[in-house]
């Protein structure tokens, strides 16, 4: 671990017993994706055990179905528990890097549980489908036909529709922002877009790409062109790629410090920015790709509380201004 970056004392803890689970499970290098699939998972359920706070008591979770871009998609909703009518509601991508990661991983689950408890924010985690198999913007199109099921099903469901936005963690948040994108364009206007550890390109963005690999564990980004389907918008897995930002969503930016995608979502931030689009962005310092997971660490525990602070003020309707553009380098 020498060449890694100067990282706490529970980060590196987590990388190394992350590097012991991994030699463990068979699949992780498979070539069969399913195969690999399921060491992402068993792996991100072990460290979760270890690493992640249980999901606190006080929310409801409840399991629904959506409208998918094919057929209807599973999701899972986390309301608190003394919620009574129409709330603001934000539908949620989990991570996985595109061709993994699943609403039932137990860090999911435990986060999701957390951020609708302490933000009052509704939050709807959907299962989109997954590459190789379903090549984006499969995942896209699923977003985008969930959240006009939300619309559509508002009361059932207990949706603010005048409080509906958008949010995801890594590969999520580049699903999250490419659904915003679409959504501008159809007319059909987000209070806000949440964008946790974002790859918001296809290529590397900045220095940070190859300086924090290693940290974070990723091999690159190469898989992509398996996973990306040819002739479809660059915008629907490049965000940051996209010919026109303006008249976004207002967007929350989370950024890891040490994480190689740090810069592309830096440069996303300053591009919307640059666009006329409210914009607060959050770097995370001493964190990398994967460490707001770890949140039996204080430093965690910081990012979380930051994020339900800013979910809060986002989707509050009572607000008369809407966000403000600013950068906060914290931990």
């Amino acid at each position: 671990m020498s060449d890694l970056p100067p990282l706490s004392s529970p980060v590196l803890d987590w990388i190394r017993r992350a590097e012991e689970l991994s030699e463990s499970l068979p699949g992780t290098g498979s070539a069969d994706v399913v195969a690999r699939r399921r060491a992402a998972r068993e792996l991100s359920d072990r460290l979760a055990l270890e690493f992640t706070d249980p999901a606190p008591a006080g929310v409801d979770v409840d399991e629904l179905h959506l409208a998918g871009g094919d057929d209807p998609r599973r999701a899972r909703r986390f309301r608190s528990s003394g919620a009574v009518g129409p709330q603001p509601t934000m539908l949620w991508l989990h991570g996985g890097g595109w061709i993994g990661g699943t609403i039932d991983e137990i860090v999911n689950e435990r986060i999701c549980a957390d951020r609708a408890l302490r933000s009052g924010v509704q939050i709807i985690s959907l299962e989109y489908r997954l590459a190789p198999e379903h090549p984006f913007p499969a995942a896209v199109d699923d977003a985008v036909a969930a959240l006009a099921d939300l619309r559509a099903r508002a009361d059932e469901i207990g949706v603010d529709i005048a409080a509906l936005g958008i949010g995801g963690n890594s590969a999520g948040a580049t699903i999250a922002a490419s659904a915003a994108l679409r959504e501008r364009d159809a007319d059909r206007p987000l209070i806000h877009q949440a964008l946790e550890v974002l790859p918001a390109a296809l290529r590397p963005a900045g220095e940070s790409f190859d300086r924090y690999r290693r940290a974070s564990g990723m091999i690159g980004a190469e898989h992509l062109a398996d996973v990306y389907r040819a002739g479809a918008p660059l915008s629907a897995a490049s965000p940051l790629d996209a010919p026109d930002h303006r008249g976004l969503a207002p967007a929350l930016i989370f950024a890891a410090e040490f994480d190689p995608l740090r810069d592309g979502a830096v440069a996303y931030a300053r591009a919307l920015e640059a666009a006329g689009v409210p914009v607060v962005l959050h770097i995370g310092e001493g964190h990398v790709h994967g460490s707001p997971g770890i949140t039996t660490w204080q430093g965690a525990r910081d990012w979380h509380d930051l994020f339900a602070a800013e979910l809060t003020a986002a989707y509050s309707v009572a607000a008369a201004d809407p966000i403000t553009t600013r950068t906060v380098w914290r931990r």
